[in-house]
């Protein structure tokens, strides 16, 4: 049964009423969609889907290692630098790397846990698994 986690945009277009198994929450989809909650109800629904998540031991949170290889792909970003598959990509700008540094998070953490990232943001994950630091 492969491992699978959301990314916002999932979230946010689709509103899934039941999760597969295997589901892995990521604590940064979490921080997003409260973020943008509408009402005091919608906050305290995340919130309680935080601590499910954080009881059944299904909640990705980023460690310190997660953020510093974040920093990482971001730097390559920002500067343009050469990709794993090859050859120079555009940079980008230093409003899209701040926009962008949570989805690396998840792909990080996705990626630790051996999670698939499903996403209809597939242009910003592109971008972060040309330029993934191992």
């Amino acid at each position: 049964m492969p491992v699978i986690t959301y990314d916002t945009s999932v979230f946010i277009a689709y509103k899934p009423a039941a999760l597969p198994a295997g589901f892995r929450m990521s604590a940064v989809v979490i921080q997003e969609l409260t973020a943008g909650a509408v009402d005091k109800s919608e906050v305290q629904r995340w919130q309680a889907a935080m601590r499910a998540h954080e009881k059944e031991g299904t909640l990705l949170v980023p460690t310190g290692e997660d953020w510093w290889l974040a920093g990482k792909v971001l730097n390559s970003l920002l500067r343009g630098l050469k990709s794993k598959a090859g050859g120079l990509t555009p940079r980008v700008s230093k409003a899209e790397q701040q926009r962008i540094i949570r989805d690396v998070l998840i792909a990080r953490t996705a990626r630790r846990a051996g999670a698939l990232v499903v996403t209809d943001n597939l242009s910003d994950f592109e971008k972060i698994r040309l330029h993934w630091a191992q």
